[in-house]
């Protein structure tokens, strides 16, 4: 409200002036607005003094507020407060002429000037760069995880010391300077390492290397130049004149580079193949002692053979009857056993047996492990498909019979139609899904017709469903009463008792919002009161 002025006329008592009700109403509606009854903008609280030009509050420890109008700020002197930031309003520098304590974290953004020491007493914790431009005296001092304590630099428990010029700076210790992998003398003089040194990997030199004493490598030597040595060990190997032994009982394994091969002389030997270089015969002129199998792919012409272990033949053979122990290849193309003896055909690891024509079977045929026919599979007890489905169809008017007692057709995740029949029984049916609905549906005008009472477990209220309604069981009043919820989410009790034992109704209206619980024998009683009738009876 603006101030509203008193008219006191032109001069006294000239009856141009407000009258004394007015003048006194303009004074009450001043005073209000000074005394905040109004709640106006330009109120001043009661609460608030301003006296001797001091603004105090009268409310005991009670806060003073100042707040500007939208983006507005408040503005003492040249200081300007916006939010919780302070600056300058000339742009000029705020200067604080006392000390300052900061109890919680202190964060610059841009640089400190410190014209005089800087005392920290307690830890310093700097998020961004610290630049000193002067001479900075500090006791044990922790950057992150390093430490610099006297003329030690050290780090936490195994953690790395990094060292990272700047572009392609050095990093310079004493005249030994180092950049990136490259380690070289500052003043272009040698580099003197007095200790031993332990090369793990390999080790590259671009120039002579020369060794007085005894090298030990852990690791690839390579020798691009010519290399002089005398007796050299290699790990197990030694190399002395024109021999090269290893030590007591050790093998000597030569291989050669990726597909190479190892030729000694005019043999050359590939992995496990032996051949001659100029594709000649290789002659063996003393006997041979094969322990293990003999393998033959080309033409073998020989006298009289006799072996103790196997024989593979992966050309043809000619000849008559060919017996192998108990088991006898005719040349009508029969394969017999001797009396009583099993014929096994038993192919290794993956490998299968083919038969490639009609099988025609007499007897009883016993298979241990699987049988495959087509995309059906018999394994032990279990019968499956290695691609697609399995059905089984009865000749018309027949049945597929499953025998036995208690006998349960069980499935871990399955989706079928499961039959159609006369008579289904089940101890339980639940969907298999969390939250999934459990759905029965009768053929045509078909009806669900039960024979028994139901039973059904208390629930909370369920959701309505357009074109639906529920029937169900919930909890009122610390008893299991039937309700039934229709598609408009309209809520009704058809068990009629309440937690005293007696009949009333209940619905809920969700479209009025009203919800209706009517003790109908107490009004059934007072009827009877009024009317002198009776309509409660009782058996």
């Amino acid at each position: 409200m603006a101030r509203q002025i008193i008219n006191i006329g032109s001069s006294a008592n000239d009856g141009t002036g407000d009258p004394l009700r007015t003048a006194f109403d303009k004074i009450n509606d001043n005073f209000v607005e000074l005394y905040g009854s109004d709640n106006d903008i330009n109120t001043l609280d009661a609460n608030l003094n301003v006296n001797n030009f001091q603004i105090t509050t009268g409310v005991t420890n009670g806060d003073i507020t100042v707040t500007p109008n939208g983006t507005g700020s408040i503005k003492l002197g040249a200081m300007k407060f916006v939010g919780t930031t302070m600056s300058s309003d000339d742009s000029t520098q705020i200067t604080i002429a006392e000390n300052i304590q900061t109890t919680g974290t202190l964060t610059v953004d841009g640089a400190t000037t410190l014209a005089s020491t800087l005392g920290v007493t307690g830890a310093a914790t700097l998020s961004s760069t610290l630049g000193v431009s002067g001479v900075t005296t500090l006791t044990t001092t922790n950057i992150d995880n390093l430490t610099i304590q006297d003329n030690i630099i050290s780090s936490a428990s195994n953690a790395d010391i990094n060292i990272t010029p700047g572009g392609t700076g050095d990093v310079v210790l004493s005249s030994l300077r180092v950049n990136g992998t490259t380690l070289d003398s500052s003043d272009s003089s040698k580099v003197t390492i007095a200790e031993a040194v332990d090369i793990t990997g390999a080790l590259t030199a671009g120039s002579t290397v020369a060794v007085t004493g005894a090298l030990t490598a852990s690791s690839t030597l390579g020798v691009s130049g010519v290399t002089t040595l005398t007796t050299t060990n290699i790990d197990n190997l030694t190399i002395q004149d024109a021999n090269i032994t290893s030590a007591s009982n050790s093998d000597i394994n030569i291989q050669a580079g990726g597909s190479g091969k190892v030729r000694l002389n005019a043999i050359d030997i590939r992995g496990t193949t032996i051949n001659s270089a100029d594709s000649s015969i290789i002659n063996i002129n003393e006997a041979v002692n094969i322990d293990g199998t003999l393998t033959v792919q080309g033409t073998t012409n020989t006298a009289d053979v006799a072996t103790t272990g196997n024989v593979t033949v992966s050309g043809s053979i000619t000849t008559g009857t060919f017996a192998v122990g108990d088991l006898n290849i005719i040349a009508d193309g029969s394969i017999t056993s001797d009396t009583n003896g099993d014929i096994v055909i038993d192919p290794a690891g993956t490998g299968a047996i083919v038969l490639t024509g009609p099988i025609t079977h007499t007897g009883t045929q016993t298979t241990t492990g699987q049988m495959n026919v087509d995309n059906l599979r018999l394994d032990g007890n279990v019968l499956s498909a290695t691609s697609g489905a399995i059905t089984l169809t009865p000749a018309d008017g027949q049945n597929v019979a499953v025998s036995g007692t208690n006998v349960k057709l069980t499935a871990a995740e399955a989706n079928f139609t499961l039959m159609e029949a006369t008579t289904a029984r089940a101890d339980t049916i639940e969907s298999d899904t969390s939250n999934a609905d459990l759905v029965f549906n009768t053929q045509g005008t078909g009806v669900f017709d039960f024979n028994a009472a139901i039973k059904m477990a208390e629930v909370t209220k369920p959701s309505a469903v357009a074109d639906h309604g529920f029937i169900y069981t919930k909890n009122d009043s610390g008893t299991g009463e039937v309700f039934v919820l229709d598609g408009a989410d309209n809520e009704t009790k058809i068990s009629p008792h309440n937690d005293n034992g007696e009949w009333e109704y209940y619905s809920r209206n969700t479209t009025t919002g009203k919800t209706v619980r009517i003790n109908m024998e107490a009004m059934i009683r007072d009827l009877e009161t009024f009317t002198g009738k009776k309509y409660i009876e009782s058996e």
